[in-house]
Formats: C-alpha cells, sequence, structure tokens
C-alpha cells in the first residue's frame, strides 16, 4: 500500500513552522502578540445559548454586519473567516490557477505565496528590503497572465508600509488585476488605509482580530473589498470557517475593550521607537517600523536570538535563510515591565560587562578528582555508584554540594549515612592524607593562562563555584590564575546554586550589571537565567556530549561553548 503521487503544487515544501530555541521560553515576542486578555473572557459566553453557539453551525453574517457598521459599508462587502490567513487562501483559491501569476514584494508574509503556489500558479518576487514601496518594480514584473499583487502593509516581517497615493497609483495603472491589501497590523500604522482599499474596486482588504484585538487564538479575520469581489471569497471556502464560541468572543471584545486595544496600540507605538534605539545603540541595523514589532538585522542575529532565549525571551530568526538569516523580529511587549526586561536582556547578551565561571568541570576537569571522590565515598559505605550515576543526579539539579550530592546517591541506594561521616570521607580522599596523595592533584586546567589572560583582557573574569573558598583559592593558586579572577564566590557565602544569589553576589562584587555564566550543570545555567545573566554551557570532561549538551540547552543554556576560542568569537 501506497500513497498517490503527491500534487505538484507542494512537492518540496515543509509546514510553516516558527524554528525556537530549545531553551524555556516564558516571554513570547517571535509572533505571539497582542492586547493581553481580560480576566473574565471566557465569562463571557454565559449569555450564550448552547443549542445555537456549539450545536448548531455558526454564523458569521451578525459578527460581519457589525464589522460592516463599522467600516460604513454594505454587509455584503464583508466576510468573515477563519483570521485573514483563511480570507488571503480563499482569494488566492479564487483568481490564482495554472498559467497565471501573482507579484508578491518580499521579504513578506510567507504564507501568501504558499497559498499561490497550491493553485499551481507562479509567483513573481520583488525585493522590498525597506524604504519606499517598491512601484515601479512591482509594475516592471506584471504581465499579461499577473491576476493578484500582493501589497502587505505594515509589512510582515519588515514594518514598512504604502502609502495612500502609491496604493491608488498601484489601482490606477493595474485595473485587471487585483490588489490584496493585508492591512493585519494597520491599528499599529501612522495611516489605515481600510477607506483607501473600500474606494478601490480592484482591491480586497484583509484584517485580523489578531493583533490589536488579542484573539489569534480564537481565528477571527475578515476581508473587505468589492460585493463581486467578497461573492468569489464566500465561494472559495469553507462554509463555517469561524465556531460559534469565537464568533461570539469577538464580538464581546469588540463591544467592550475598544478602550482597552487603543491603549495598547498607544503603548506598543509609544515603546517602539525605544526598541529600534536601544538595538542601534548595541550594534544592530533596526528599522523603523510601523507595526508592533520591530525588525533589524546583523550578523550576530543568530547570538541575539539564542542569548535572548537563554533568558527566556523567544523572538523570530530565520536560520539558514537566504535572504533573512541575518534577521530577527522582535515583538512590542506593549507594557513597561516586560519592555525593560527586554532591554535589559539585549544589554546583557549584546553587551556583557563580565564573564562568571563555574570552577568544577569549566575551569578545570574534575572527572579525576571530585566526580571520583563521590563514587569512592559511596564504595566506602558498600555502595557501587557509577559515573551515569553521578551524571543523572547532576542533570536534575539541587546537586551543587557533592557532599549532599554523595549522601544522596548512598541514600537512593538505601544506605543511610550521616553527613558528617560522609564529608570526612570524601575529604580524606580529595585532600589526601600523610601518606596518601589527594585526588585534587588530578585536576587539569580546561583553559590555559593565555585564554583566560585574553578573555581577561576583554572583560573582567569571576568564578562562582560550589567548593569551600579555600579549595577554590588553592585550584587557582596552583594553576596561577590569582590574579586574573576579579571576584570569587564559594560555598556558604549565599544560598547555593540554583539560587541565583551567587551569581548576584558576583556581579555586586565586580560592579557590573549584566555578564554571561559559563557552566556545566543544569543548577549553573538556572542560576544564571534567574540573575538576568546570559548561561552559556559546556560538557564536562567525560559526560557524553550527545546528553548533556541537550540538557544543558533544555534548562536553558543559550549556547554550548566547547573552548575560549568559542567564548571570543561570540564576544562583541
Amino acid at each position: 500500500m501506497a500513497l498517490p503521487p503527491l500534487s505538484p503544487a507542494i512537492v518540496g515544501m515543509v509546514p510553516y513552522s516558527v524554528p525556537r530555541h530549545p531553551a524555556p521560553l516564558d516571554l513570547l515576542l517571535d509572533g505571539i502578540g497582542g492586547l493581553a486578555s481580560p480576566p473574565d473572557l471566557f465569562n463571557r459566553l454565559a449569555d450564550a445559548d448552547p443549542e445555537t453557539l456549539v450545536r448548531g453551525y455558526p454564523d458569521t453574517r451578525a459578527l460581519a454586519a457589525r464589522l460592516a457598521t463599522d467600516l460604513g459599508v454594505a454587509a455584503d462587502r464583508v466576510l468573515v473567516t477563519a483570521g485573514g490567513d483563511d480570507a488571503l487562501d480563499r482569494a488566492c483559491r479564487a483568481f490564482l490557477a495554472p498559467g497565471r501569476s501573482l507579484v508578491l514584494p518580499v521579504p513578506t508574509f510567507e504564507m501568501i505565496p504558499r497559498y499561490a503556489r497550491w493553485t499551481g500558479a507562479t509567483v513573481r518576487e520583488v525585493p522590498w528590503p525597506g524604504g519606499e514601496w517598491p512601484l515601479q518594480a512591482v509594475l516592471d514584473a506584471v504581465d499579461e497572465s499577473t491576476s493578484l499583487v500582493a501589497v502587505v502593509s505594515p509589512n510582515n516581517p519588515t514594518g514598512q508600509v504604502i502609502d495612500a497615493a502609491m496604493l491608488r497609483a498601484l489601482s490606477a495603472a493595474l485595473p485587471n488585476v487585483l490588489l490584496l491589501v493585508d492591512l493585519a497590523y494597520v491599528e499599529f500604522a501612522d495611516e489605515d488605509l481600510t477607506a483607501v482599499v473600500e474606494q478601490l474596486e480592484n482591491a480586497v482588504a484583509f484584517r485580523t482580530m489578531s493583533k490589536a484585538w488579542g484573539l489569534a487564538g480564537l481565528r477571527v479575520g475578515y476581508a473587505m473589498g468589492s460585493a463581486a469581489a467578497i461573492a468569489a471569497l464566500r465561494v472559495a471556502g469553507n462554509p463555517y470557517p469561524v465556531s460559534g464560541p469565537s464568533l461570539h468572543l469577538a464580538g464581546k471584545r469588540l463591544d467592550h475593550d475598544g478602550e482597552a486595544s487603543r491603549a495598547y496600540v498607544a503603548e506598543v507605538r509609544a515603546e517602539r521607537d525605544g526598541l529600534t534605539n536601544a538595538l542601534r545603540a548595541l550594534g544592530v541595523d533596526a528599522q523603523r517600523s510601523q507595526a508592533n514589532f520591530v525588525f533589524a538585522r546583523s550578523p550576530r542575529a543568530d547570538w541575539l536570538r539564542d542569548g535572548l532565549a537563554g533568558l527566556g525571551i523567544g523572538v523570530r530568526a530565520w536560520p539558514g535563510h537566504p535572504t533573512l538569516a541575518d534577521a530577527v523580529r522582535i515583538n512590542i511587549p506593549g507594557d513597561s515591565a516586560t519592555t525593560a526586561r527586554l532591554h535589559a536582556a539585549m544589554h546583557a547578551v549584546l553587551a556583557p560587562e563580565a564573564l562568571l565561571f563555574d570552577a568544577d568541570g569549566v575551569l578545570v576537569d574534575v572527572s579525576a578528582s571530585y566526580r571520583e571522590a563521590i563514587r569512592l565515598t559511596a564504595a566506602a559505605f558498600g555502595v557501587a555508584i557509577t559515573g551515569a550515576d553521578i551524571a543523572a543526579a547532576k542533570a536534575l539539579g539541587n546537586a551543587n554540594n557533592d557532599w549532599v550530592l554523595t549522601r544522596s546517591l548512598l541514600a537512593a541506594k538505601g544506605v543511610d549515612v550521616p553527613l558528617a561521616e560522609v564529608t570526612a570521607r570524601f575529604e580524606a580522599l580529595y585532600q589526601g592524607t600523610d601518606s596518601v596523595a589527594g585526588l585534587k592533584l588530578t585536576e587539569r586546567a580546561r583553559f590555559s593562562r593565555a585564554d583566560l589572560e585574553r578573555l581577561r583582557g576583554r572583560l573582567p573574569l569571576a568564578v562562582v563555584t560550589g567548593r569551600p573558598r579555600g579549595d577554590a583559592m588553592e585550584l587557582l593558586e596552583r594553576e596561577g590564575w590569582s590574579d586574573l579572577f576579579d571576584a570569587v564566590v564559594v560555598m556558604g557565602e549565599t544560598a547555593p546554586k540554583p539560587d541565583p544569589a551567587p551569581v548576584h553576589a558576583a556581579l555586586q562584587r565586580l560592579g557590573v550589571r549584566s555578564a554571561w555564566m559559563i557552566g556545566d550543570t543544569v543548577d549553573d545555567v538556572r542560576a544564571a537565567r534567574a540573575a538576568g545573566v546570559v548561561p552559556l554551557g559546556m560538557v564536562a570532561p567525560g559526560e557524553d556530549a550527545a546528553r548533556a549538551g541537550p540538557a544543558l540547552l533544555a534548562a536553558g543554556a543559550a549556547r554550548i561553548v566547547e573552548s575560549s576560542l568559542d567564548l571570543e568569537r561570540l564576544l562583541p
């Protein structure tokens, strides 16, 4: 049994998706945006009849009539759809076919060329990296096969716009071509072109309640154009495109939240230039935008995305894209506290003021010292502990103290030993005795002095470790590094990692606000993130890199680095 051949229209296509970093993200600025939902949003369903709202097929006519009244047009000129995407798809299916073409300034909303190609039509792309809308280039690309020209304003992802005069000129120059005027972000623009489209016989406006109204999850959009164009879109789609609850809540949103929507839009506009200026101050080429996001280009775009992900913030990037690999798009939060968090995070990622290092597994290889002391201590109490056991326990977190970790591993095997006894045995092995050399002498540096000198020539350095102070200072003296680290935070001075307290202490002692921290455990990563410090993972010697690297990224590490050279390449 085999599937029939794919339609030529989808061969080579992959599903639409927003690529995201594996770090936990709690602030999504990569496409999730819009007005926040009121706490009582779902309570607004209480006055609806379930028989009508759920059991019956949904009827979009009431919402369409409401929108038509707001727009000042007849009801037959408005079609409610499953988001603006559904309306754009309908337009392509209604007016495109094999042998026809769509002209499209790019980069732009990537579903439009997909919708066109699904019909078998040709897509002709016209470059529009920014600035004035490319009117002449678009006209030059139009020929007798052209049925549609797409006009996305404000444009996604760049935030650029077409003005009313140019839109009218385009319409007049192409009387037999339909203009798809995607106005998904128009509430944030300086000029609302909806009224202009209403006057043009060969244009359809596409609007959504996803952005300024915050209803992306409900999938409510609409198209407005001539009665003939809207009738064609009505034929080219499903008869019941929007669910009953979505229609009801969209109407309630319009009834009750107009002022909230306007306030949100005003806040976005107020924050927009600030975000643009902040990016420019950090060396990123950010464009002036008229949408609820800022688009920027930089050779460090991929690092900006990864570094912000390390701090829990998701922004849109296009890794590997032929023309957008150096670009990021950042949604504007729309509230001052979140915006302040974003600005601080961008500064930490692109302009760190210090580098913080964990000691064990990062500065030095402790596979034959601390890790071996854990194993031998357990053996002294009759329990066999493997390196894999230790790695698994470290991966769970809250394992910054090796004495406590050893006792926990013993307990997991059914052997309860007082912590004082575990600590004494562990220390005898690690420190050594009069007759036996300590395991600490097996430790080997992972960074040379020259490596650290180069790094210190660029930024202050600090150690944030779970070692006692005596062990930490002895390590630095043994390796000849004592003069290279401006601060050393050790066991007992603060709450242990993953609490951010030791990281905060390092920042305070260095007198800086932002930093990167290199660690080999999830505790290091979590402590750094909680302190607003960009976490970088480093796989400890002896660890399975195929397991440990992804685990560090999943805990929140922005990147995995392997050497001083990796760090130097990332630094500004």
